[in-house]
């Protein structure tokens, strides 16, 4: 018997009335969940979506979150190239090192407060909207969050991104290896938004983890991780 991946279960438990569930269930030759009220439905549909939203703030909003994984580490900024190479030819590549490192620590310190507008939009998800997810790529959902949260995750994340940067100094930082730079014989570089920067290139790692959390919820079974959702989605097995 075929088994109905959580991530894949859980918009189908979004269908507003059991009739709707079963014939789209049925469409891919799936059990209907017939025992389940619908309050277990949508309560393991609420509890699938925070769980996968969940892991993805928690993985990037951890330290070394971003800093230790090589997909969604921020680098030094693309116009800036010529000015790292310039430092780091001329011994400063310690302080290069440091830097880049407190980019990463501000989007890490800036990540948890994507859960809360993740509730949003978990919240004001529609039948029509979980139909477009079903019919779309393995990360269909992941889309649907970042087309749902971006305008509000960016003005989210930049007052915590300016704080953490205060905080670990990527500013002051940024300031000195600049001193440092014009006493090197190199091209000089353009000024750079860092905080534009960070807020961006921490986004777009956030959503990066999402749609693999996403592709792997789809696939795995074991994402039932709670007796709610084991209730909810045993009945589809």
């Amino acid at each position: 018997m075929r088994q109905l991946t959580p991530w894949l279960g859980l918009f189908f438990l979004s269908f507003t009335a059991c009739t709707e569930l079963s014939q789209s269930l049925q469409l891919l030759g799936l059990p209907a969940p017939a025992s389940l009220t619908q309050d277990q439905i949508a309560a393991g549909l609420k509890e699938a979506l925070r769980i996968g939203t969940g892991h993805a703030t928690a993985l990037t909003g951890k330290p070394d979150g971003y800093y230790r994984n090589p997909s969604i580490k921020i680098p030094m900024p693309e116009q800036l190239h010529s000015f790292e190479k310039g430092l780091r030819v001329f011994g400063f590549g310690p302080q290069v090192d440091e830097f880049v490192l407190s980019m990463n620590r501000a989007a890490e310190r800036a990540a948890p407060q994507a859960a809360e507008i993740f509730a949003g939009a978990i919240a004001q998800m529609s039948f029509a909207d979980a139909q477009q997810i079903l019919s779309g790529p393995d990360t269909a959902a992941t889309e649907y969050f970042k087309a749902k949260t971006s305008a509000q995750l960016t003005v989210a994340f930049r007052p915590h991104v300016e704080q953490a940067m205060n905080q670990v100094g990527v500013t002051r930082q940024y300031k000195e290896l600049m001193q440092h730079f014009k006493t090197i014989p190199f091209p000089k570089t353009q000024l750079v938004d860092l905080e534009q920067y960070v807020v961006g290139k921490g986004l777009e790692g956030l959503f990066l983890i999402l749609g693999q959390e996403e592709k792997a919820i789809r696939t795995d079974p074991s994402a039932r991780v709670t007796d709610l959702l084991k209730q909810v989605f045993a009945k589809t097995s």
